[in-house]
């Protein structure tokens, strides 16, 4: 049965990240891109075995599908895929992308992603596959936009839809290290995020709250 979301012209957001752990940073992100571009769902994708991601300690898959899931539970238009937490070997959006043009075949990508990631979308796995099967949508504080465009490639650009937003400086490395040294990371991260790292004693298991 087609719902409202998968007809023809119905507009999907695609978040994906690591999400070691997810932040508010994230949501916000999320939430000012599904709103500026009246998005029917935005479906958040936790990356399984990312080829850009080299730190060793990288949380297990499961655990950050898992945090990605209690984050975003009470928005309604949110959603969470598990195309990536899935997959053996090397997740890549190109591919991430194809498998969600099967699944809802009448509907518009928007890929959403920061202007650091934008300005490395070149060396990406088959970027101009991401292009055909998307719109880019890169999310930005108001001015760094306009500092870092020229450094995007022309015809990249063009293909990219670019929006000032205000932006909540918080990072997973921040997150991360506060756990590991002990120190509390409320207000970073949902409180359902914080107890999941607490009982599952992630990043050293030490004191989230």
């Amino acid at each position: 049965m087609t719902t409202e979301s998968d007809a023809p012209g119905s507009k999907i957001g695609i978040m994906g990240g690591t999400f070691d752990p997810i932040h508010y940073g994230h949501l916000f992100i999320a939430e000012a891109a599904r709103r500026a571009l009246s998005l029917d769902r935005l479906i958040f994708v936790p990356a399984g075995n990312p080829p850009h991601k080299h730190y060793e300690t990288m949380t297990a898959a499961e655990n950050r599908y898992a945090m990605t899931a209690l984050a975003i539970k009470d928005n309604p238009r949110f959603e969470i895929s598990r195309i990536e937490t899935d997959k053996t070997g090397t997740s890549y959006t190109s591919e991430t992308l194809e498998t969600f043009a099967g699944i809802y075949a009448y509907a518009r990508f928007f890929l959403i992603m920061g202007m650091d990631s934008a300005l490395e979308i070149t060396k990406w796995h088959d970027p101009f596959k991401i292009l055909s099967l998307s719109a880019v949508v890169i999310v930005a504080r108001p001015g760094y936009i306009r500092d870092k465009i020229e450094k995007i490639d022309e015809t990249v650009r063009k293909s990219m839809i670019f929006l000032n937003v205000g932006m909540i400086d918080i990072s997973s490395t921040e997150i991360r290290d506060n756990v590991r040294e002990g120190k509390s990371v409320r207000y970073m991260t949902p409180e359902a995020v914080c107890d999941y790292i607490r009982d599952m004693k992630l990043y050293a298991g030490m004191e989230a709250l």
